[in-house]
């Protein structure tokens, strides 16, 4: 995907670029897969029509939102170095397929914003971060029309997790591609307490309030080519 075309992936007003911005942007830096380490949060939210309404229209159709699944994450390694994320993905049935699809998601590493949407039309934008994900604290991302914080009590001990989920987007031009995340990791149950300050449209489907969750002490995961 050439920069100018980076504008074009779908995302809901929260993950949008400008034409300004992306003249500042770097060339793609690496190519999928990404092989990453992390720490991060995870939480729960329930689906809806807000969240299916999130969904990109092409992945949308015939879609029905099951869940919302937010994350805060500091990536330790990645193939264009540490940076944090913040994200809202939807997991949704189409018939009798499962998968899940990320209509928000920000960072705070242009290299990383380039590769996101790049390789897997990603709708990644720039935020700034405060804190980390771990239980005991507190991790803020914002930028100037949006914000989204979370804190996080772990319930519990850490225990093996393993997840394998495909992961769904639709390209500029309409296309939809699949690519399948991987992941293993050690996590603890946890409550985390989320507010989001965002208007129009992420904080109708990416909510406020208690949720469980997990917060993981690390983990490893690789997100394959798109097919």
């Amino acid at each position: 995907m050439k920069l100018p075309e980076l504008t074009q992936v779908p995302g809901i007003p929260e993950s949008a670029i400008t034409d300004q911005l992306i003249t500042t942007l770097p060339a793609l830096a690496a190519g999928a897969p990404w092989t990453c380490r992390a720490r991060a949060v995870l939480w729960l939210g329930r689906g809806g029509k807000a969240a299916t309404a999130a969904l990109a229209p092409a992945v949308a159709k015939q879609a029905t939102a099951l869940s919302v699944v937010g994350g805060m994450v500091h990536y330790e390694h990645t193939p264009v170095g540490p940076y944090d994320e913040v994200f809202g993905a939807v997991a949704f049935r189409q018939g009798r397929r499962l998968s899940a699809s990320v209509p928000f998601i920000a960072v705070n590493s242009a290299v990383s914003l380039v590769g996101g949407r790049s390789n897997w039309s990603l709708p990644k934008t720039l935020a700034q971060f405060e804190g980390e994900p771990a239980p005991g604290r507190t991790m803020t991302a914002s930028r100037d029309d949006w914000s989204v914080r979370a804190a996080t009590r772990a319930t519990g001990p850490a225990v093996p997790i393993t997840i394998s989920r495909p992961i769904t987007q639709e390209w500029p031009g309409g296309a939809v591609r699949m690519a399948t995340l991987r992941a293993r990791g050690r996590g603890r149950p946890a409550l985390v307490t989320v507010d989001v300050d965002a208007e129009p449209t992420l904080s109708s489907w990416l909510r406020s309030g208690r949720h469980l969750g997990i917060a993981f002490d690390t983990i490893r995961f690789t997100l394959a080519a798109p097919l």
